[in-house]
């Protein structure tokens, strides 16, 4: 008679893991077959649960992702909001398409897109027709579009990244969020979908604080508050106007520096926000960002722009040169600043030692960029927005504009862009 043969230590060792289901927090340093070979015991016995299919998601897997996908079982993304009352009227989604097919970006989005009014721009020179799912309420502009809002003898150029600007002339909503259509929605350390949305709202309805640091980050987010000697004549803060989000994956480094570390990955999820200390500069990033647009808005437009300037990230600096214009005004009109949450996923594309031949112009001209917006003051008659801009592009034009012909026109176009702002509102 042949008997069965007594189960090997790797099999009862998973029968227990599949018994304790409860005390375990964390799957992913388990190797591939033996977690799939737990996911389909745990499958026959009956345990399959919200909670531990999360922490299967959250390995981050592929074959188990895959098998989940296989199987039809339904994941249900609950994606994590911020303690914040938003009306959904007050939000514009602006989207920058570069891509024709925004399929797959659109429906990785739905779950917090869907609420929302979309405003996507097509890259002036893409020629393919833009794919764009059904189930949004979405307004999208093309070459055509720009021509009759702005006119063909502009110099202003809305080709490439500098297409969204496009959609923030002509949004009518007090918040503007814009995300890049190579991100889609990135996961908390608990596996959790993140409202990139919710939290940059959260971030501009909360005040900042740019004249004290809170060493304990934002005060006003859940769990937190002042420090232990932080002014109470301070601790009101001020209105923020600008939210910088993060990404995960594909971080937005310099062509010099990606190049240099080709493998290197954002994988660190950073549960904080911080605000920018005011006269302190930051390179602004297009990729996840937010603004109240009745406060700053006419100070979010395009500018510099290089010689060569490409489709890729690396290949820019208008998100830069914009990011220090909007500090400086910041700054000057008592507005805050504050990055960190929420984050975005970033896939990866472009060459980096390709691009590297584009930026680098944009590397050396960061060397006169910095000194002039830090020793950089406004008159105290500039009380708005498109005062400020007005006052940076002459001052750009009279101290820079020597030095590089791009600084030239990138005062040229700032003036513009503030008329065509009053234009467009007043229309």
């Amino acid at each position: 008679m042949r008997t069965k043969p007594p189960p090997s230590l790797l099999s009862l060792t998973i029968d227990s893991a599949v018994l304790n289901l409860s005390d375990i927090s964390d799957l992913s340093s388990i190797p591939d077959h033996i977690l799939l070979d737990l996911f389909l015991r745990i499958l026959r016995a009956g345990k399959l649960t919200e909670k531990v299919l999360r922490l299967f998601i959250a390995t981050g897997k592929d074959e188990v992702i895959s098998l989940v996908e296989a199987l039809n079982i339904r994941h249900v993304l609950t994606p994590v909001l911020p303690t914040t009352v938003i009306n959904d009227n007050e939000v514009d989604i602006v989207i920058g398409a570069l891509h024709a097919d925004l399929t797959t970006f659109m429906n990785e989005w739905r779950p917090i897109f869907s609420r929302f009014h979309l405003i996507i721009v097509k890259d002036p020179d893409l020629k393919e027709e833009l794919q764009i799912p059904e189930g949004f309420r979405a307004d999208v502009y093309s070459k055509a579009d720009i021509e009759r809002v702005v006119g063909s003898s502009s110099s202003i150029r809305f080709s490439g990244y500098s297409c969204r600007y496009f959609g923030f002339l002509i949004s009518r909503k007090k918040y503007v969020v814009c995300i890049d259509d190579d991100c889609v929605p990135a996961k908390d350390n608990a596996g959790y979908l993140v409202d990139a949305v919710a939290q940059h709202v959260s971030n501009l309805q909360t005040p900042a604080t740019p004249f004290f640091f809170n060493t304990l980050y934002d005060p006003f987010r859940k769990g937190a508050d002042f420090v232990r000697g932080y002014p109470f004549s301070l601790r009101e803060g001020v209105n923020c106007a600008v939210s910088c989000g993060l990404w995960l994956n594909m971080a937005d480094l310099d062509a010099p520096t990606q190049a240099l570390k080709a493998r290197q990955k954002n994988v660190r999820y950073v549960d904080a926000v911080l605000t920018v200390p005011a006269r302190a500069l930051l390179p602004m990033s297009g990729i996840n960002v937010a603004f109240n647009r009745e406060a700053i808005g006419p100070a979010i437009g395009p500018a510099l722009r290089l010689t060569g300037e490409g489709k890729l990230r690396w290949e820019t600096v208008e998100d830069i040169w914009c990011g220090m214009c909007v500090k400086v005004i910041c700054d000057h009109l008592g507005l805050g600043v504050k990055t960190g949450l929420p984050y975005v996923w970033r896939t990866e594309r472009g060459d980096a030692v390709q691009s590297l031949k584009k930026e680098w112009e944009g590397v050396k001209l960061m060397e006169d960029v910095v000194p002039f917006f830090q020793s950089l003051k406004l008159p105290q008659s500039a009380t708005t927005a498109e005062v400020c801009m007005v006052e940076i592009a002459k001052a750009v034009k009279e101290q820079l504009g020597k030095a590089h012909p791009v600084f030239s026109q990138a005062a040229e176009t700032m003036v513009e862009w503030v008329k065509l702002w009053k234009t467009v509102a007043s229309g």
